[in-house]
């Protein structure tokens, strides 16, 4: 039995950590003896993980004692190389901005992997020597290959690094498609008479831009629409979003349901899921969105433009009126969604190149 071994920061709420404990729990079923290493020992989807999937926490010191902060993490590092130096057949850090999960992962194993998701160049504007500054803070060019989970990503780093293009690779996510099915059947709310749109992610204004749904709302109130929009999660700028809806007399037509275990419930609910975001690695909702046959209004991140545009729903540019104009033309005349989305074709493509990747054959 191959032993592998991801590390990561938690298992709170995320697509990031969603995405991990989908790959992980279908590892684990494929007779993978798994190892999974966090900085923080929590999150409520520690509960989804396997039981057979093996944690162990790796907390750096945080002594306000510089010495005695690096005596601390010194030891901690000699210790869990000693114990565990190329004890696996494969080690990934899943957290690309970690570099606890970096020096893991490259400790770990010699077949190593970095997972990037993020289109790194869009999330610094474009700023090359940003994104090699960070890069080199988690010492990218030590690990064996580097995986994006768009290919918009893949082409954005190499871009920036066009020598290393050989060791990138595109790798999707897994999408676990028969529990959203099934937890999409829970029984959270009657369907209204109105067009609800939904969002689910975290309020985090630089990236996620939350306030362009607020001002396209706004407007589509003042044009007496009749609709509501369920926001979905929290984060540092939830504040910031509530006191903006009542300012704009939103009560009636913004909900904030807070952080939902279980938000396909609410998706099924919905008439159409809704993205206004600056950039993004690979939505987990875009996929969530096509299991449940929901149409999508994005912005154009990630592979939208090729996954989503004229298939699945619109793809707009980053601007408040061409939400407000979108989400107003979905009110009226609705979305027809054009493809039946397949996700055991999806799948098996992403199986296929993981298991190459683990053993070391791509």
């Amino acid at each position: 039995m191959k032993k592998i071994l991801f590390a990561a920061v938690h298992m709170d709420v995320g697509g990031i950590e969603n995405a991990l404990v989908t790959l992980l729990n279908y590892l684990v079923n494929k007779d993978y003896k798994i190892t999974l290493v966090l900085e923080e020992k929590q999150g409520i989807f520690l509960h989804d993980l396997d039981n057979r999937i093996n944690i162990v926490q790796y907390t750096p010191s945080k002594c306000k004692n510089i010495l005695i902060r690096k005596g601390i993490n010194l030891a901690k590092r000699l210790y869990f190389t000693l114990k565990y130096k190329n004890k696996f057949d494969f080690s990934a850090s899943f957290a690309t901005y970690s570099k606890v999960a970096s020096f893991v992962a490259r400790t770990a194993s010699k077949n190593n992997v970095l997972w990037g998701h993020a289109d790194y160049l869009a999330l610094y504007k474009g700023d090359k020597e940003k994104v090699k500054e960070f890069f080199r803070e988690i010492q990218y060019e030590k690990f064996k290959k580097i995986v994006f989970v768009s290919k918009k990503a893949c082409e954005s780093f190499i871009e920036v690094y066009p020598n290393v293009k050989d060791k990138v690779i595109f790798c999707n996510n897994l999408i676990d498609y028969k529990k959203i099915e099934n937890l999409s059947n829970e029984n959270v709310e009657e369907k209204k008479d109105i067009y609800t749109f939904v969002n689910v992610g975290r309020h985090d204004e630089l990236q996620k831009k939350l306030t362009r749904i607020l001002e396209a709302s706004e407007k589509l109130k003042n044009d007496n629409m009749n609709f509501e929009v369920l926001f979905i999660g929290e984060g540092k700028d939830t504040e910031i979003y509530k006191i903006m809806a009542e300012k704009m007399g939103l009560q009636n037509k913004i909900k904030f349901l807070g952080v939902k275990k279980n938000p396909y419930a609410y998706m099924k609910l919905a008439d159409a899921v809704i993205l206004s975001s600056d950039y993004e690695g690979y939505p987990v909702v875009f996929l969530e969105a096509l299991i449940l046959n929901k149409p999508i209004i994005t912005t154009n991140v990630a592979d939208a433009l090729q996954d989503i545009k004229g298939k699945y729903g619109e793809v707009i540019e980053k601007t408040t009126e061409e939400l407000y104009k979108t989400m107003k033309r979905f009110i009226e005349y609705g979305y027809d969604i054009k493809y039946k989305f397949d996700p055991e074709e999806y799948n098996r493509d992403i199986t296929e190149k993981l298991e190459k990747l683990i053993n070391n054959k791509i």
